[in-house]
């Protein structure tokens, strides 16, 4: 399969391919003239690079968890410590977020309030 064809049928720019390419996630192989080559398996691959992605995963973690992709696209548990860290992260800035999200909402409501007894 050739760049563009993967690029059509994931909806995957040809510069992305060849970021994650860049970056480890996905293999290709050259032919004769120099031309990138995709196994038949590629947009799968891509696809889980995107769901991944998606997940909040850096493409860095995304590479070390390459070894643990069942055929059908499940992680193994044998980075669940790694997804279990990147949960609790976001779990935290979502709770530093709720917290920034309620103090502003408490100015709102403070203003609106000295506006409406004409302050």
């Amino acid at each position: 399969m050739k760049i563009g064809e993967l690029g059509a049928a994931t909806g995957t720019s040809v510069r992305l391919l060849r970021y994650y390419e860049e970056q480890g996630l996905l293999e290709s192989h050259r032919v004769a003239a120099g031309h990138r080559r995709y196994d038949e398996d590629a947009p799968a691959v891509v696809r889980r690079i995107r769901a991944l992605l998606d997940a909040g995963l850096p493409t860095r973690v995304i590479r070390d968890l390459q070894p643990c992709i069942r055929q059908d696209g499940t992680v193994s548990a044998c980075k669940l410590e790694t997804l279990q860290e990147h949960l609790d992260g976001l779990d935290a800035r979502i709770a530093a977020l709720a917290e920034t999200r309620a103090s502003l909402a408490g100015l709102v409501s403070d203003t609106r309030a000295r506006e409406l007894v004409g302050g």
